[in-house]
């Protein structure tokens, strides 16, 4: 038997080594049982669950992947000068002559992507997939290949029209992506790099994105799923598999993907869709201002007690808002009993209204709300734009100018200061062709300042033939003078 000392001692070293038991239980149970087993076990609900977010991910692909269609165009381009790298300088080509501006021709070809939404073969992809194109081939997710023609194209919303001659086409549900929250689970489907049929996944990153510099009418989705060249017309859909925007560009510095994907709303592309088929173009509506957003700074100065509302900052003379009354300095703040926040949310409510309708404004002028009626016309098409279609018999013959408009002044990124009529063409046989560009804008013509089409047309007309003529233009961010001469 053991003495009272050894039975202390003994129940000492039990104690002991209970305490270290503790401590290494404590610590298998704190760290991963990898560091002592070697193993990590992962548990059937972890499998369960993430087998499930699989399989549901793999049935909406399944789902919708027969209705995305691979397009591939083919269209012939000419380059100028071939590789010269002197052939835009006009002082080389007036010493050297044309033989460098030869227009040479070859074929470029173009991987992109489509929907199908109808099963009489109508497909939505992206205006500047086939815009121009001479030859579209759509291949399906059978690998079927058909011969595409273009229905129609908008290049204001980036949207596209194609149809194939086939039947029992698989189809894609629309989805509403007015009901779109950020955070919601998307996936895109394409042909990224001529990669058909691939699938990334992600979610919204923001709704309504605006000034991108993408297109005129801008009402984005921001995605964060991978979208790379050759996407462009594919579809982004939702955990449902239905379609809620169609990807038309990355924002990239690279040329590949970093996280900033855009895709066109169904609820623009579905509208813009329906008119290409039944009407064979765009028809917007227009009323005539130029607007813009209020900064904090603005509000101030209108004495406003908040930001809401956009600015008009010019009405077109003759315009229907002329003609209702609006001015300079008004702030519209409803369209149709709609809260109006953003300058983009106005001009696509204005564009989605048929002319001849007759809309109701609420705005604010002078601390004062007033309510005005404006009926919208069509928006002028650029072939009904101000050009100048006077024939001269000077050194300016064949040069073709259009009226300086807000929207060309933005898409030229041009100062608020220079006024003046842009060049929207000049013929081959032109005199002014080995000097003047296309974007050019005239400011000066011999001297005499230039704000229109009309003041063009006085100045240049009166201007005899062989004379040298004197021009003031604005050319990539700054000012010059050219001289135009028949020696």
């Amino acid at each position: 038997m053991f003495s009272h000392i050894q039975k202390g001692s003994f129940i000492k070293a039990i104690a002991a080594i209970s305490l270290l038991a503790g401590f290494i239980g404590f610590f298998a149970i704190s760290f991963p049982s990898s560091t002592y087993a070697g193993e990590v076990k992962i548990s059937g609900e972890s499998i369960d669950v993430l087998t499930k977010v699989g399989q549901a991910t793999a049935e909406i692909v399944a789902a919708v992947r027969p209705a995305v269609v691979n397009i591939s165009t083919m269209r012939t381009i000419k380059v100028r000068g071939g590789e010269n790298p002197f052939m835009d300088d006009p002082f080389f080509r007036r010493f050297f002559g044309d033989q460098f501006r030869a227009p040479k021709e070859r074929k470029s070809a173009n991987l992109g992507s489509g929907v199908i939404v109808d099963p009489q073969g109508y497909i939505l992809t992206a205006n500047h997939m086939i815009q121009g194109a001479e030859q579209i081939k759509v291949t399906l997710s059978d690998k079927r290949e058909f011969k595409g023609t273009i229905v129609g194209t908008d290049a204001m919303t980036d949207i596209g029209i194609v149809k194939i001659e086939a039947a029992d086409l698989p189809t894609i549900t629309w989805g509403n992506s007015d009901k779109l929250r950020v955070g919601e689970t998307v996936l895109a489907i394409g042909s990224p790099y001529g990669l058909s049929q691939t699938v990334t996944m992600g979610i919204v990153s923001a709704v309504g994105r605006a000034n991108v510099g993408i297109a005129d009418y801008e009402d984005f989705i921001q995605t964060d799923a991978a979208i790379n060249p050759g996407n462009s017309g594919g579809a982004l859909v939702n955990v449902r598999g239905e379609l809620i925007g169609i990807n038309t560009a990355i924002f990239s510095t690279s040329g590949g993907y970093q996280g900033i994907g855009f895709a066109v709303p169904t609820s623009m592309a579905k509208t813009v869709m329906d008119k290409l088929i039944k009407q064979g173009k765009v028809v917007r509506g227009w009323f005539g201002v130029s607007i813009q957003g209020l900064t904090p700074e603005l509000a101030k100065q209108f004495n406003l007690s908040d930001e809401k509302g956009v600015l008009v900052g010019d009405v077109i003379e003759g315009s229907p808002a002329e003609k209702a009354g609006l001015r300079r300095g008004d702030i519209i703040i409803e369209f149709e009993d709609k809260k109006v926040e953003e300058p983009y949310q106005m001009r696509n409510m204005v564009a989605d209204t048929s002319p001849g309708q007759t809309i109701t404004l609420k705005i604010v002028r002078e601390n004062k709300t007033e309510i005005k009626k404006v009926t919208v016309e069509e928006l002028p098409s650029d072939e009904e734009q101000q050009l100048s279609k006077i024939r001269f018999d000077n050194l300016l013959s064949g040069v073709i100018v259009q009226d300086l408009t807000p929207e060309i002044s933005k898409k030229l990124n041009l100062p608020e200061r220079v006024k003046g009529v842009v060049i929207a063409d000049i013929g081959e046989d032109s005199a002014a062709v080995s000097l003047l560009i296309r974007g050019d804008v005239i400011l000066e013509v011999n001297k005499q300042q230039i704000n229109s089409v009309r003041d063009y047309e006085q100045i240049v007309s009166k201007i005899q033939p062989g004379k040298d003529i004197l021009l003031l233009i604005f050319r990539h961010g700054s000012t010059l003078y050219l001289n135009l001469s028949a020696k």
